[in-house]
């Protein structure tokens, strides 16, 4: 019994080392986007494919995971995960514009399987505390995420490391949790399904539970990624600093890490999780309301809302999948499903939102566009959040 708490304990630390690298290559783009347009002529467009595509990695990817676990298991595929998103990160590194965008997908398509592995590893690993592991390595995912956000700033203008080397930094952290992650490949076996893939997708696609919990990840997310690309953006053109637009970013996720850990920990004693949905979306929609005021008064209250709505929300979104199924193979599928629906639905957000800037030349329009995607939160979330089985 010993050796196997100990077995758990050293698992945990190895998952929350991975859950710190999930991030940081997508959240540490946002506050450099200027001086990559400087650097590289890309237009908004063109730089917002810097965040969309990992997103859109994890849209195709996601559901493709299980194909992966039976080649290669569960551990295998955490591995070669890993492994793709250090090499992504250090292929940004190549001042080549083609290999930037490859470097970039690499990484999400790393991302995507990673992201994809964790519930059901917890669920299989930590049965009985699922909220509570749910919360620390989905609050490490907000850890690596504003750190990326802090320091890309700093790195690329006071260390004088520029804004590739700030992105590439990365892959040492990724390069020792690849490594660290080795030793699991002892006890890998491939996945073994009485269903067929095909069978799965099929069975899950009748559920409307299965897509409303899919729906809830996908506007949580859009909601994520569009803020961590443009919100220093907004911020800048209303006349803060770029550094302190970037720890403004950093703020948002960092308040985003308590509720990660939070929201989890307390919905999983709950029965169910609509009131937990209600109390995050209308906090949301106040966050929303503050941010369409011109003034940097109270900048800081507002964000800091909307990184604990943010983070909180992602929290149950990962929740979700764990709860609302009853084993292993089921929370495998069901994370693929939702990720890859959500994840694609998701990377519409940042091109959708700085098409509206474009198009109105103020962030009205753009921010009314979170508003409705708050709204659709609200009708998935009560929907995802009744104590049923996805069947």
């Amino acid at each position: 019994m010993y050796s196997d708490h100990r077995r758990k304990l050293i698992l945990l630390i190895i998952l929350i080392l991975i859950s710190l690298n999930l991030r940081p290559a997508i959240t540490g783009v946002g506050p450099l986007i200027g001086e990559i347009r400087l650097d590289t002529g890309l237009s908004n467009s063109a730089l917002g494919l810097l965040t969309t595509l990992p997103v859109l990695a994890f849209g195709i990817f996601s559901v493709l995971t299980p194909l992966f676990t039976r080649k290669l298991g569960t551990e295998g595929t955490m591995a070669f995960a890993l492994f793709l998103l250090t090499a992504g990160i250090l292929l940004r590194v190549v001042p080549s514009h083609t290999i930037l965008f490859v470097g970039t997908g690499l990484l999400g398509i790393g991302i995507a399987l990673g992201n994809v592995l964790m519930p059901g590893i917890v669920k299989r690993e930590f049965p009985a505390r699922v909220g509570m592991i749910t919360g620390i390595y989905s609050a490490t995912f907000g850890i690596g995420a504003a750190i990326a956000s802090g320091v890309s700033i700093p790195l690329a203008e006071g260390a004088g490391f520029g804004w590739r080397w700030a992105l590439g930094i990365w892959a040492v952290l990724s390069g020792i949790a690849f490594i660290s992650w080795l030793p699991q490949l002892r006890s890998n076996l491939p996945v073994i399904s009485r269903k067929g893939f095909r069978e799965s997708l099929r069975q899950l696609g009748g559920s409307k539970l299965a897509w409303m919990v899919a729906l809830f990840m996908g506007v949580q997310s859009l909601t994520f990624y569009t803020l961590i690309t443009w919100l220093p953006e907004l911020l800048i053109h209303r006349g803060m600093s770029a550094s302190d637009a970037g720890w403004m970013l950093a703020l948002m996720q960092g308040v985003g890490v308590i509720s990660t850990f939070i929201i989890p920990a307390w919905c999983s004693t709950r029965n169910n999780q609509r009131l937990p949905v209600m109390i995050l979306v209308v906090l949301e929609l106040v966050s929303l309301a503050g941010l369409m005021i011109p003034s940097l008064a109270f900048s800081w209250l507002w964000v800091s809302i909307m990184g604990f709505c943010l983070g909180g929300s992602f929290g149950l979104a990962l929740l979700f999948i764990i709860l609302r199924t009853r084993d292993t193979n089921a929370a495998n599928e069901l994370s693929g499903m939702s990720q890859s629906i959500g994840y694609t639905f998701a990377a519409t957000g940042p091109v959708i939102f700085g098409a509206l800037f474009d198009l109105s030349g103020a962030w009205l329009m753009p921010i009314l566009f979170l508003v409705i995607i708050a709204l659709l939160k609200m009708l998935s979330g009560w929907y995802a959040g009744q104590d049923v089985y996805v069947e």
